[in-house]
Order: structure tokens, then sequence, then C-alpha cells
């Protein structure tokens, strides 16, 4: 039996939650096996940047920083609910990356 693993991540927790319901309610609704949102460990970038630009006054910093959320998704590889999958709109701000592998 061949299962789907989707892989999720992206800097907006909404749009991320919101394409995983609609992955999970796709799966309900054909009647397959599925396992998750599984939440991954989130992945903070910071950058720290000196505030002023010339080098004189006080050192002080700023910190930026952008968080990388990420989800997995185990789902049985049935081609109807692949085809649906396909087709739910995601936001430019998700990646998804799509395996089929082996039970």
């Amino acid at each position: 039996m061949q299962i789907a693993r989707i892989r999720l991540s992206s800097t907006d927790v909404k749009s991320l939650e919101q394409v995983c319901n609609d992955i999970k309610k796709i799966a309900e609704k054909v009647g397959v096996d599925v396992s998750g949102p599984i939440p991954l460990p989130t992945k903070r970038i910071v950058v720290p940047v000196r505030k002023s630009p010339d080098g004189e006054g006080s050192e002080t910093w700023e910190k930026w920083e952008m968080r990388v959320h990420k989800r997995v998704i185990d789902i049985a590889a049935d081609e109807r609910a692949m085809r649906q999958i396909m087709r739910v709109t995601i936001p430019g701000d998700v990646r998804i990356e799509i395996e089929i592998r082996e039970k």
C-alpha cells in the first residue's frame, strides 16, 4: 500500500493551518486514512542589525526574526484523494512537497 507524505512550510501560521484543514477535510470526505497534521519544530532565523549606520553613538542593535512553521501529513495515496489535493488553492507563502512511498 502506498502513502503520500505531504510536507508543508510557511512563515504565516494561519494560512498553513488553513491548507492543513483543507487537506484533512478532503481525506475525511473521500474516506482514506490520514495521520496529522504533525507540527515539526519551528525554525527561527535571527538577523542582528546595528541601529546607527555610521558607527557613531552607542552600540545599539536590533534583532529581526523570521519564523518558519512546518507540518507533516501522511495520507493513503488514493487516486481520487490525490486529484482533489492537487486542486487545493495554496497561498503564495506556503510551500508544499508531496512524496509517495511504500508503507
